[in-house]
């Protein structure tokens, strides 16, 4: 079985999981409403992708 040797440092730990980062993701507008959506994803506010309708949105009033 593997064992190591010497112990690692705080730091040199630190250093290899300083990459760990999440990121946000991409956030976009819509051309057709303005509205904020997902790249490659229907809008929530219009319902439209790529110039057409995918899906029927209520309205708010």
């Amino acid at each position: 079985m593997a064992v190591p040797k010497k112990k690692h440092s705080k730091s040199r730990k630190n250093k290899r999981r300083s990459t760990w980062t999440l990121t946000a993701p991409q956030v976009g507008h819509c051309p057709r409403c303005h509205g904020d959506r997902m790249s490659h994803q229907v809008c929530a506010h219009c319902g439209y992708y790529d110039g057409r309708a995918v899906i029927e949105v209520e309205s708010e009033a």
